[in-house]
């Protein structure tokens, strides 16, 4: 069953001025590869220059390699590192907003 990017909540309504972390590991995320990179981007786009956000994402998909890290380098004003793979069988990865 596909569900529409408008009916999932969003990662959050606020710009961060501190490093934060954002949970891309819900039901909705699994189910959708291009919803996790669209909330990826959004949770970036709430992040102050120069802080951090860590970006937990659906094992569903693999490594993030596979499908995040083209969207983060498109954008130009990011660097990125791979953190780890969690427990649950998420990825970690860093994102710092210059």
């Amino acid at each position: 069953m596909s569900v529409s990017h408008d009916d999932v909540e969003p990662v959050t309504d606020h710009v961060h001025e501190n490093s934060w972390s954002v949970n891309l590991e819900q039901p909705a995320h699994g189910d959708d590869r291009d919803l996790v990179v669209a909330q990826a981007i959004d949770a970036i786009e709430h992040t102050a220059s120069g802080n951090h956000v860590n970006l937990v994402t659906h094992g569903e998909h693999g490594h993030p390699e596979t499908y995040l890290y083209d969207a983060l380098e498109a954008r130009g004003d990011v660097t990125y590192d791979y953190v780890e793979q969690c427990g649950c069988g998420g990825h970690v990865v860093r994102v710092q907003v210059q």
